[in-house]
């Protein structure tokens, strides 16, 4: 299922999908829209902020599920996407299931983040940030902190299964609209393709 007024940004770790939201909720009009991300602000996206943090080692299968069950309550909990959807609030969340798709299936038995995962609403419109490893870990290294899934091998992996979820939804879900975007491009030149897609919402 879409979900009408759901907006999604992905990429891995470095692509610049947080950078482009903070400049859209500075320019969008608060009363309309809603601005959120994964892992969440709540209890359970606390508790997974520090699995990846590395302070709190787990079974990469547990994390899956603990991912899921964030998504649970963002989707469905109190005041979560699909109530504010309803209510006519754009909602924009910095990434979603498709992280999942893509970082989980490199550790998890195969299958095992597609179970999890393939009962949440899909997105209307869906922003793919592609860029090479390389460049992403360059600038992640300027952070304060970093995670642990935040290595150029394991980002390669992640970033080709990135492909792949995007090409098999793509194929099977097209009324999903995909967004690629080359985040290698100027800050200010991404923000202008993501405005000129959203210009159907009359922002």
């Amino acid at each position: 299922m879409v979900l009408q007024n759901f907006i999604v940004f992905e990429g891995i770790d470095g692509a610049g999908t947080s950078t482009q939201l903070n400049i859209l909720k500075k320019k969008l009009p608060e009363e309309r829209t809603d601005f959120s991300s994964e892992p969440t602000t709540l209890e359970t996206g606390k508790f997974l902020r520090r699995i990846l943090s590395g302070e709190v080692p787990v079974h990469p299968e547990t994390a899956a599920y603990l991912f899921a069950a964030d998504r649970c309550e963002h989707i469905y909990g109190k005041n979560g996407i699909v109530k504010k959807t309803s209510e006519g609030i754009i909602c924009f969340s910095d990434r979603y299931l498709f992280s999942s798709l893509a970082y989980q299936s490199q550790e998890c038995r195969k299958g095992i983040p597609e179970l999890l995962n393939s009962s949440f609403p899909l997105p209307e419109i869906l922003f793919y940030f592609s860029i090479d490893p390389a460049l992403s870990l360059k600038r992640i290294i300027g952070r304060d902190k970093t995670e642990i899934y935040e290595k150029e091998d394991f980002l390669r992996k992640t970033e080709a299964a990135y492909k792949m979820v995007m090409e098999d939804f793509k194929e099977k879900v097209p009324e999903m609209k995909i967004i690629e975007i080359d985040a290698t491009l100027p800050v200010d030149e991404i923000s202008g393709i993501i405005s000129s897609a959203l210009g159907k919402f009359g922002f």
